[in-house]
């Protein structure tokens, strides 16, 4: 745009050096003279404002060109901090997870005890009849005593879903030594029942929370080999790797992992051995290192 006013304001000068020299009457000139002034005015004007545009132009980039300046490092110390969430987190993930995974077994253990006695309700009615009649017995007739040592018959253990509920609550308050007692109690006298792989489980659990990762194995491997239909054959193989990881047993770790993602798709426990995996470096089965 500025050459074409350029051209302008050349051709003007000439037309205006033509008058000048050409012999046409004063006042022809003047007028022609006076034409001239004018567009040449006119022509300062516009380049006036065509450079008054440019300013502003300029003006409107700088100020983008600083707020993308800016955005960026405002963008830049929002991924630094976030970056440093991120590592904050992973340090710490091990352990809130474990503590999240056991505050989430425990739920679900908790169903799968109320399954349980729901399902055996009737057994348990018909069990609590036949005590019954045996006291009605025992009242009418006076209480034996042994023979030889005087002393009244031993008080039966608690009842199946007593003592299972009572091992699951001190697990879950870190009372692992009674927890312990109370599981064996359980695998001792209820060695059949649908909670008994659920009690070996947290056998093996209470080992892990304390830190014994080889004797944790092995009670993992206990509701492997005994218990094929419990609910917490997903569950024990999963920690079973974990625990031989804390062992430094990576290679023994990863296949376990891989195996309940093979076994127990869809589950939770195969989608945290999923992540375990890709946190290791490897993959899932079918697929290749």
């Amino acid at each position: 745009m500025l050459d074409r006013k350029k051209q302008t304001i050349l051709a003007a000068a000439v037309l205006c050096l033509s008058a000048l020299l050409s012999p046409a009457p004063a006042a022809a000139q003047k007028k022609e003279i006076a034409q001239l002034q004018q567009d040449m005015n006119q022509l300062r004007e516009s380049v006036r404002e065509l450079q008054r545009s440019v300013d502003e132009k300029h003006a409107v980039l700088r100020t983008l060109i600083e707020q993308a300046l800016d955005a960026v490092n405002r963008l830049s110390t929002t991924m630094g901090s976030l970056q440093k969430s991120v590592q904050d987190v992973q340090a710490n993930s091990g352990a809130r997870l474990d503590s999240m995974t056991t505050q989430v077994q425990a739920v679900a253990d908790r169903l799968d005890e109320l399954q349980a006695r729901f399902a055996k309700l009737t057994q348990q009615m018909a069990e609590m009849q036949g005590v019954l009649q045996s006291l009605d017995a025992k009242v009418a007739g006076g209480a034996p005593m042994h023979a030889e040592s005087g002393a009244a018959p031993p008080s039966p253990p608690p009842s199946a879903d007593v003592l299972y509920s009572n091992g699951l609550r001190d697990f879950t308050s870190g009372k692992y030594d009674l927890a312990g007692q109370e599981f064996q109690d359980y695998l001792k006298y209820y060695p059949d029942t649908d909670l008994t792989g659920n009690a070996q489980f947290y056998l093996g659990e209470i080992l892990y929370q304390q830190k014994k990762y080889d004797e944790a194995i092995a009670e993992y491997d206990k509701v492997l080999d005994k218990y094929p239909r419990s609910f917490k054959l997903a569950a024990a193989r999963l920690k079973k790797g974990l625990a031989l990881l804390e062992l430094g047993q990576r290679s023994s770790a990863m296949r376990e992992l891989r195996e309940v993602v093979r076994r127990h798709p869809g589950t939770d426990e195969s989608r945290r051995a999923n992540a375990k995996l890709r946190e290791l470096g490897g993959t899932a089965p079918g697929k290749q290192d």
